[in-house]
């Protein structure tokens, strides 16, 4: 296998580059507890997610709404459907038990 054709493969290296194109993968939420957030990533979060966070966590605390939550893993874009139980400084507890960080989630979806 050419270099290169190896590089794009295993690096997603077009997608990887450009957040606003990439597509988020869509996975169940209790895959979160497996997935690794060692790495920083940079890209542009909404402006007012700690107040989206905040209106998730009251919907999933008094109705069960569910949210769409729109992050990145080590590995790349993810996408979730849940509720949102706890909204803390640095990471938000989701229904299950599972925690993800604040600093990776790029969008909310209602």
């Amino acid at each position: 296998m050419c270099f290169l054709n190896y590089f794009f493969i295993k690096f997603r290296f077009v997608d990887s580059l450009n957040p606003k194109t990439m597509e988020p993968v869509t996975v169940e939420k209790e895959v979160v507890k497996d997935l690794s957030f060692k790495h920083p990533v940079e890209f542009e979060q909404q402006s007012d997610i700690r107040a989206k966070l905040e209106e998730a966590t009251r919907l999933g605390n008094g109705y069960h709404h569910k949210v769409g939550i729109i992050f990145h893993d080590d590995e790349g874009l993810k996408r979730i459907n849940t509720t949102i139980w706890a909204t803390g400084q640095k990471y938000i507890c989701l229904k299950g038990g599972m925690w993800l960080p604040i600093d990776h989630i790029v969008e909310l979806k209602f």
